[in-house]
């Protein structure tokens, strides 16, 4: 070292160690190049050019600064982690710091941790061997597995259960994993990038979430705004999506927005964020047929608005729904007309039934059957809300297309 070494691997080590310390010189190497060189020098996969934009919308300043945030990030081998409301484009931004980054040409592969059970979600992402569990009729490599060389993209990583969060943590620091019913460690060489729309400091504080786990996962943190904040992209945004629908539906031409609907588009609150502003974009192209998209053709939540509405940027940490009384009100107090399908003779836990199914049911048909959106909406894990469903015998819906 004091000869001018960089760094050096202790005896023995293995594979994974060397090829490690060898992408982390390259890696210190191009940033460095980054900061010194002059913009027309610099390699041009290194710079977050606008070419890298083309396939997104991004015009707000906030955003372009956290785009320029997440270039500086992607060429440095740290974890990343992305905070945002639903449906703010949290993959949209992990995929594109994967394709910056020096891991390009190697697999990106995503996973929602709150899809899956605990025990298919452990399978899932460390593999299993033959025989480990029934139906286990074949060795399978787990995602980190899969993705060696590239990026794996952990979405709703708050909704981990803590078991899966110490084994998550020892491949964090070891780089290794071990499949289920297996005992020989696996050299893994992956980037990790997380995302959450949970407030973790409060999961951490509540003891639902490692805080060990959340510094190996926060290297840097990046929190991308909500749609009602950037109103300068919704436009631009709901083009684009119009554009391709359209394309998908064979159309002749991409549809224009009419001055009325972009005043309505502008005004609405958009808690859903980008994947509400898709969904009202595909009902609006299919409904103006080859013609200007007018506001009649946008849903009337949406024209209806007049001030945008406000949502919290972060929920806090989940608790299960036990009953109606843990959802908010309708219009502030709840009042008999909530509940006029009831009759006055029915008791009070079939009063509190009754609306837990209608917000259920109201719920759903705002997030237009996406049952993920559907549970943060209300406050519940999507498992309560599938038990939910069940249990009111309402069928679990298809999300729109």
């Amino acid at each position: 070292m004091n000869l001018g070494a960089d760094d050096y691997v202790t005896k023995p080590f293995s594979r994974a160690e060397i090829l490690d310390a060898v992408r982390t010189r390259l890696e210190r190497r191009d940033v460095l190049a980054a900061r010194t060189a002059p913009v027309g020098d610099a390699p041009a996969d290194r710079l977050w050019v606008p070419d890298r934009l083309e396939k997104i919308v991004v015009s707000d300043p906030a955003m372009l600064a956290l785009y320029d945030e997440a270039a500086k990030a992607a060429v440095a081998p740290i974890s990343v982690l992305l905070l945002g409301e639903t449906g703010v484009g949290k993959e949209v931004l992990a995929q594109n710091i994967h394709e910056i980054s020096l891991r390009k040409n190697h697999p990106f592969l995503a996973l929602n941790c709150a899809a899956l059970s605990e025990s298919l979600l452990e399978s899932e992402l460390f593999g299993n061997e033959r025989g480990a569990f029934t139906g286990a009729i074949a060795a399978r490599p787990g995602l980190f597995e899969a993705a060696q060389g590239g990026t794996v993209f952990l979405d709703e990583v708050g909704e981990l259960p803590m078991v899966i969060q110490v084994k998550l943590l020892r491949v964090l620091e070891e780089r290794r994993v071990i499949r289920v019913g297996g005992r020989a460690p696996i050299d893994v060489d992956v980037r990790f990038v997380a995302a959450t729309n949970r407030d973790l400091e409060a999961q951490i504080a509540h003891g639902t979430f490692r805080e060990d786990l959340y510094y190996r996962l926060a290297g840097i943190t990046l929190t991308i705004p909500p749609l009602r904040d950037r109103t300068s992209e919704i436009v631009p945004l709901a083009l684009r999506f119009a554009k391709m629908t359209a394309a998908k539906l064979g159309r002749r031409a991409p549809p224009t927005l009419a001055e009325a609907a972009r005043e309505a588009l502008l005004r609405y609150g958009w808690p859903g964020n980008l994947r509400e502003l898709r969904n009202v974009l595909d009902r609006a192209v299919v409904l103006s047929g080859e013609h200007e998209i007018e506001a009649a053709h946008l849903p009337a939540k949406v024209t209806g608005a007049s001030t945008r509405e406000s949502s919290p940027q972060l929920a806090g940490p989940r608790a299960p729904l036990q009953s109606a009384t843990d959802l908010p009100p309708a219009s502030g107090v709840m009042t008999r007309d909530a509940t006029n399908d009831v009759p006055p003779s029915s008791t009070l836990r079939s009063e509190m039934e009754s609306l837990e199914r209608k917000r259920i049911v109201e719920a759903l048909e705002r997030c237009g059957g996406n049952q993920t959106a559907a549970a943060e909406m209300l406050g519940m894990s999507r498992r309560t809300l599938v038990t939910r469903l069940g249990s009111y015998e309402l069928p679990r819906p298809r999300k729109r297309t």
